[in-house]
């Protein structure tokens, strides 16, 4: 039997919360399906497919360098590990050493989040101390500064709708001050649309997520200067052999990469004007009043807004659309403010009908 959803006894799943890794974060095109079966169906010297087409990628991207990983959480603690160790073969292999001094990480308090996983979580996974800066609500330049140390080895900055948005610095700012305190900066721009934007801006890592705005397979990269990522690329024989990558994915993923950069995305006003007609509908049900929201963390992405009343909470219709086939997921975030959104980027026209007689059902 072929694959199928029912040859394992699976529901059928709409996707109108975004590219969430829970529902495995996005469908790949038949570009990449095609690279994927080439790096299936042929050896490689794996050292030297990481190395060439992290190269070919870098002259795509205008970095020095580019490593392929298995995930953006992965090249988190890759990229800890590689600015603590800087090249030295003795911390690859005991990198939890507590001989190691200089190990401290400056994050913005505000961003010391969980997005599936905790981000100090994955800071420690590559040998790292978190060192909060600032305060939830505020972080600046200064606050930087007062947390670094002799022990500092870098400043991460996550670029995440996830992390506190009011008065933090920003990734120019986050730049500066790292060079003024000579640290080198990390930003994990996981879901980030803007593969140039960091590295310009002077950020020396950058971590992506191969399977969120690029729509490739399982992966990310760490892209950025030198010696920096000849370092991320040395913790596949640390900390990075529990998370290497498969050949399939390496050669689909950089497909992907390259597909994105020729593409032109779905602007925002595309997305409005598609949006407009499901809000119209959604208006129609008693209960539901629908509008069109741009992104908390200020992204040209456009989203249903639905707040729910009529007797029925948020959370209760939240559950429900997930309980038939197809199951139907969205954007929790504000539920306990009795607001569902929907995000309608892997959404066509079909499931959005879908999604309007469920809740027409729902709120009956």
């Amino acid at each position: 039997m072929s694959v199928s959803y029912e040859k394992f006894d699976l529901k059928e799943v709409i996707n109108a919360s975004g590219r969430m890794t829970i529902l495995g974060v996005s469908t790949v095109s038949e570009k990449v399906l095609e690279a994927q079966r080439f790096g299936g169906e042929h050896f490689f010297e794996m050292d030297e497919l990481s190395r060439q087409v992290g190269a070919y990628l870098a002259k795509l991207l205008a970095v020095e360098d580019v490593q392929i990983v298995s995930s953006a959480s992965a090249g988190i603690a890759q990229s800890i590990a590689a600015v603590i160790g800087k090249g030295d073969l003795k911390h690859l292999y005991h990198p939890y050493s507590e001989k190691i001094q200089k190990k401290e990480i400056i994050l913005p308090k505000g961003h010391n989040v969980d997005y599936g996983t905790t981000v100090e979580l994955m800071v420690q996974q590559g040998g790292g101390q978190v060192i909060e800066a600032g305060y939830a609500n505020m972080c600046t330049p200064e606050h930087i500064e007062m947390a670094l140390t002799e022990n500092t080895a870098a400043i991460l900055y996550i670029k995440s709708h996830h992390t506190v948005q009011k008065s933090m610095l920003s990734v120019a700012e986050a730049v500066q001050i790292a060079k003024k305190l000579g640290v080198p900066l990390i930003v994990d721009a996981a879901a980030e649309e803007d593969l140039l934007k960091y590295t310009k801006q002077g950020a020396d890592l950058v971590i992506y997520s191969g399977a969120k705005a690029i729509e490739g397979p399982s992966a990310g990269m760490v892209i950025g200067k030198e010696p920096y990522v000849s370092w991320v690329r040395l913790q596949s024989k640390g900390i990075g052999r529990a998370m290497k990558i498969g050949k399939e994915n390496i050669l689909g993923f950089a497909q992907a990469v390259e597909d994105y950069l020729a593409k032109e995305s779905e602007s925002g006003q595309e997305m409005k004007d598609r949006l407009q007609p499901f809000i119209e509908q959604l208006n129609q049900i008693s209960g539901l009043n629908a509008s069109i929201v741009q992104d908390g963390a200020g992204r040209e992405i456009y989203r249903a807004s639905v707040r729910i009343s009529g007797g029925k909470t948020a959370h209760q219709v939240i559950t429900e659309l997930k309980e038939k086939d197809p199951a139907i997921y969205t954007r929790e975030y504000q539920a306990n403010n009795g607001i569902i959104e929907f995000d309608i980027r892997s959404v066509n026209q079909k499931e959005m009908k879908k999604i309007v007689a469920r809740l027409n059902e729902i709120m009956q």
